[in-house]
């Protein structure tokens, strides 16, 4: 999935965690839903509480929101729609989408590269950068 906000599969309790310390009513994510495989969960900050909506795509390849019960049914032929369209008030969520949580703003703090495996030798990885929680190798 190619989508900025787009977080992959992290559980629940990480995106409450990475939204609560951003701290702004109006954020959002996109994770994969732990519960229904295929389905994804659009969680939107308001207020220290996170509300999580579950996006279903359907059989034609059209995605549409669960919101509150008894709003009409949308349905959307890109997420990048989706988004656009919730980023209006009065949708049905608890507050319209501002700002989405892109991966890369919650790696703030570089971690240390691994000492290597036997003491008083050097590194045998070329190319090697670390950053956040991920080992990225960069190509020769």
């Amino acid at each position: 999935m190619d989508h900025p906000a787009y977080h992959g599969p992290i559980t629940k309790q990480r995106c409450e965690e990475l939204m609560v310390k951003k701290g702004k009513d109006g954020t959002y994510l996109i994770r994969d839903s732990e519960t229904i495989q295929g389905a994804l969960c659009l969680c939107v900050y308001k207020q220290k509480v996170v509300y999580t909506y579950r996006i279903l795509q359907t059989h034609t390849g059209y995605f549409t929101l669960q919101t509150t019960p008894g709003a009409e049914e949308k349905f959307f032929k890109s997420l990048k729609e989706l988004i656009r369209n919730y980023k209006q008030k009065n949708q049905g969520l608890a507050t319209h989408l501002r700002r989405s949580l892109k991966i890369k703003s919650f790696q703030e703090q570089p971690v240390q590269c691994p000492d290597p495996l036997v003491p008083d030798e050097d590194n045998d990885y070329e190319n090697v950068e670390c950053s956040g929680d991920y080992v990225v190798v960069l190509p020769n």
